[in-house]
């Protein structure tokens, strides 16, 4: 991917709306979600919310499809992991078993060994251990 390609994309992802926009249709995964279904979820009126798909689209992190009197717009995770790719070329110096994908942890997570440890630690004090 070229790097005005990254820089487009990381541009279009550095707005609010557009970054809940992108991570719902990520979550929702390649079928996608209708326009009206997007706006309805984000609470955003049409207008509005046509602004930001073509923005995603436009820097190539979204496609959309008609699929009868719907537009249907889904992430482009071609173009998702492209980026990724970019950002983590050549990482942990040239260690890139440093950088796999097992080393990232979701942040729902982060957030459960977050709350296990700190209740494990609770527990242990508790009991005088």
């Amino acid at each position: 991917m070229k790097k005005s390609s990254v820089v487009a994309a990381l541009n279009a992802l550095a707005q609010d709306t557009r970054l809940d926009i992108f991570r719902l249709l990520v979550q929702k995964g390649p079928t996608g979600l209708p326009a009206g279904e997007i706006g309805e979820r984000l609470r955003q009126p049409s207008p509005t919310l046509s602004f930001h798909l073509n923005q995603l689209r436009f820097a190539g992190l979204v496609s959309s499809r008609r699929a009868s009197r719907s537009i249907i717009y889904s992430a482009n995770f071609k173009a998702m992991n492209e980026v990724l790719a970019y950002l983590t070329n050549n990482c942990c110096e040239g260690r890139p078993e440093l950088c796999a994908p097992s080393a990232f942890v979701p942040l729902t997570a982060v957030g459960t060994v977050a709350r296990t440890a700190r209740a494990g630690a609770k527990a242990g004090s508790k009991r005088g251990g």
